[in-house]
């Protein structure tokens, strides 16, 4: 009798686990831990530390079963591949980026690991893109393209030539990140200014790339005058913003990061300052108080549709188009220009009231959501 029970229970076994593999038990129940490791290469600025907030006291606080591992700061491609390996290490099963020394390499070293990588905000190049979009372990990337970046750009410079300004200083951040090369590249043009002679979009850019940053005596202009300009940030920084101040410009343009760097030195000088960042607290406080008067951001909600992505790929039911590739959606961004403007983003998308909430992320989360589906959500307005 035993003998005849334990072949009935292992003819049970057996075909339990023939079951399984047609009805997908080797994937991943949403009901177990997750794991996901966060590349990050800035840890203080205001969009880094909003982003960080959504996801570690929102997305962690409504996805129980989810845990976000973060890096400290990033600065190369070594720092970065070390800290995918490192993720594997500890159990993670995906990798969110935020950090962008060698993106190819970021890839490479979680397709080595079997773990699935996002873009979490912005995008690859055209060429990495082609490389990787149809790779089982990218699951995409939304943010915006390198097309939003510069015409982000060009609307800032646009802005302050609208005005008649005929003087400004323009602090790179840190370039040759390319969406800070794009973007100031797009200030340039909007300033109504030429760059070695260019003033088409990828010339321009190409010149930037090629000089690792801008070179004053190659921009040209027929109104609005470039005193000075800087980028980095290092133990001279301070030294060089205040001597580009001492050249009183009338308007401050930065591509990123002023708001987190320079924002008591800009209010102290008195002179008008732009950035493209993120609607925070402490954004709107130098906006209704300060000199701020130009703000290009993202909602903090805004990396939750990756979010979602990864979700999907990790419980084994990948988003892709028609062709097989990864998801790869622009996202815009919202402009303020005062403080009434700002306050609109801003209180929209604040602690447990995001924009990107658990009831929308749950409408691409799941075993059978379309691409067109993610298209939906990231591009519908929200403003």
């Amino acid at each position: 009798m035993n003998r005849k029970i334990t072949k009935l229970l292992a003819l049970i076994l057996t075909l339990s686990l023939v079951a399984c593999l047609f009805a997908g038990c080797s994937k991943k129940s949403a009901a177990e831990e997750i794991k996901i490791g966060v590349l990050v290469a800035d840890v203080s600025g205001e969009e880094a530390l909003a982003f960080r907030s959504y996801y570690e006291n929102y997305i962690a606080k409504n996805y129980s079963n989810v845990t976000f591992v973060y890096t400290e700061q990033l600065t190369d491609a070594a720092a970065e591949k070390s800290a995918i390996e490192k993720f594997a290490a500890q159990g993670c099963q995906a990798v969110i980026s935020f950090s962008s020394s060698d993106r190819a390499i970021q890839l490479d070293t979680c397709i080595k690991n079997k773990l699935y990588y996002a873009v979490g905000s912005g995008m690859l190049d055209d060429a990495q893109f082609e490389t990787y979009k149809t790779s089982e372990y990218f699951v995409g990337q939304i943010g915006p393209s390198m097309d939003t970046e510069y015409e982000a750009g060009y609307a800032m410079g646009k802005y302050f030539a609208d005005k008649g300004v005929k003087s400004v200083a323009i602090y790179g951040a840190f370039i040759p990140n390319p969406m800070h090369v794009y973007r100031a590249a797009g200030v340039l043009a909007g300033l109504g200014m030429t760059y070695g002679g260019a003033s088409e979009k990828d010339a321009i850019v190409g010149q930037i790339f090629g000089d690792q940053g801008i070179d004053t005596s190659k921009v040209g202009t027929s109104g609005v005058q470039l005193t000075g300009y800087f980028q980095g940030f290092g133990d001279t920084t301070f030294d060089e913003l205040f001597g580009i101040l001492g050249q009183n410009p009338e308007a401050f343009l930065s591509v990123g990061m002023a708001t987190t760097f320079f924002t008591d030195a800009l209010n102290g000088a008195n002179i008008e300052f732009s950035d493209i960042d993120s609607f925070t607290s402490a954004n709107g406080k130098a906006m209704s108080e300060g000199k701020l008067v130009y703000l290009a951001g993202k909602y903090s909600s805004s990396i939750g549709p990756i979010f979602a992505a990864i979700m999907n790929a990790v419980n084994g039911h990948p988003v892709r188009d028609a062709e097989g590739n990864a998801l790869s959606i622009s996202q815009n961004y919202l402009v303020a220009t005062d403080a009434d403007s700002f306050a609109k983003y801003s209180t929209a998308d604040q602690g447990d009231t995001p924009i990107f909430n658990k009831e929308l992320l749950d409408t691409v989360i799941g075993d059978s959501i379309s691409y067109d589906s993610f298209v939906s959500l990231v591009t519908a307005d929200r403003s």
